[in-house]
């Protein structure tokens, strides 16, 4: 794979994965969850984990740095959507 193939990609995991930063810093902050939806999280969450699945299958570290963050992050939300509003 190219030098610039590589660092695209690890841009890309690097934004998607700290995307989720601002919003578990304002739940945090907050404590509210109320405009969050537990159905995008929720499969979100499930999706990411597969994905960390996936790379560990193929032994791909990029892939699987990237979204084990990205599951700890999003799962953090939704533990916290969870706790704070249940599941509705």
């Amino acid at each position: 794979m190219s030098t610039l193939a590589n660092l695209i990609g690890f841009l890309a995991a690097t934004l998607t994965t700290i995307a989720f930063i601002p919003q578990v810093i304002k739940v945090w902050r907050t404590r509210s969850t109320r405009d969050v939806s537990i159905g995008m999280y929720t499969l979100f969450t499930a999706g990411v984990a597969l994905w960390f699945c996936y790379g560990l299958m193929i032994g791909s570290w990029p892939v699987m740095a990237a979204n084990a963050i990205t599951l700890i992050l999003a799962g953090l939300v939704l533990i916290m959507k969870i706790r704070i509003d249940g599941w509705r």
